[in-house]
């Protein structure tokens, strides 16, 4: 397939698919540090270290039949995917940290059995839904443009939550002034801005797509703000970041940027491939799109692109 020449979509050719694909590990071993594991994720979680993971972040197949790479993943019953579920968390609970916090990926149809199953291991803290403006319309129902992400934690009071390091910018609409100086509000590059606490609706957020340099062919990439914003708020640097089914890397490669570590789980080698090649790129402090200045962005505001460089 001919790509544009705007194209940022991150390819791989043949030589090196099988360079990157020979850098992931094929299984955990003790003190490996942070590490893509090209292996299936119940197959590996047993081995991890019990207690030794501060975030878990986890972006499980949806129940929709769907193609991922060299495999298929089918549609279940509702009790066969409460099964399924149930089996990859009580594999993943003994490597948590008792402090450790939980975010689970989910559409408005998994939402309802993941939602209900985490409260029987850990504490349901809230549920998020992001708006993911991607696909097309559909001629008899409404377009699906949401996603939810539940988030527990292992201790119902004792966890990390940074809600100073996730502040959203906002335009300011209708500025307010005290004795003629800004209130509550600041100015910058010609636009005024708000500086806001994070809520549970998150409509600033880009799924990756062609121009966007962290694209890639993956079906169901997570962007690398959104996963910023779990990672800023649910740990702190030098903590560890476990991700059962990365895909192509996308909590790897904003763990390396934010300086956390990281074990990240895919038995797809393709897809290990891509993250290790990301891998190779990023840096830590390097850019995220939309998160600058050590405050999120709304989505497509000029200054933020600027800033952060992408």
């Amino acid at each position: 397939m001919q790509r544009s020449a705007r194209n940022r979509t991150i390819t791989l050719t043949d030589s090196e698919a099988h360079r990157y694909a020979s850098l992931c590990q094929r299984a955990y071993s003790p003190g490996m540090g942070s590490a893509v594991i090209r292996a299936d994720a119940f197959d590996v979680l047993p081995a991890l270290p019990a207690g030794s993971v501060d975030l878990l972040i986890a972006d499980p197949p949806y129940n929709l039949s769907k193609v991922y790479g060299g495999s298929a993943f089918q549609k279940m019953s509702e009790g066969d995917y409460a099964a399924f579920t149930r089996a990859w968390l009580e594999a993943a609970r003994p490597t948590l940290k008792p402090t450790a916090s939980i975010y689970v990926c989910s559409d408005w149809r998994s939402s309802m059995v993941i939602g209900n199953i985490l409260g029987d291991y850990f504490t349901v803290q809230n549920r998020i839904t992001w708006q993911r403006e991607k696909g097309r319309g559909a001629r008899k129902n409404w377009k699906n443009a949401m996603e939810d992400i539940w988030f527990a934690t292992a201790s119902p009071k004792n966890y990390t939550f940074n809600a100073g390091a996730v502040m959203t910018r906002r335009r300011v609409i209708a500025p307010y002034r005290m004795d003629g100086a800004p209130k509550g509000w600041m100015e910058q590059e010609n636009e005024k801005f708000r500086d806001t606490y994070p809520s549970n609706f998150w409509d600033d957020i880009t799924v990756p797509y062609w121009s966007m340099p962290e694209n890639t062919d993956h079906p169901t990439q997570k962007p690398e703000k959104l996963y910023a914003r779990l990672i800023l708020a649910g740990s702190n640097p030098g903590d560890m970041i476990l991700d059962p089914f990365a895909g192509a890397g996308t909590a790897a490669v904003v763990a390396k940027k934010l300086g956390r570590g990281f074990l990240c789980i895919e038995r797809e080698e393709a897809y290990c491939a891509l993250a290790q090649k990301r891998l190779e790129t990023a840096q830590e402090g390097g850019a995220i799109q939309g998160y600058a200045g050590g405050v999120f962005w709304e989505r497509n505001t000029l200054a933020a692109q600027r800033k952060s460089g992408v």
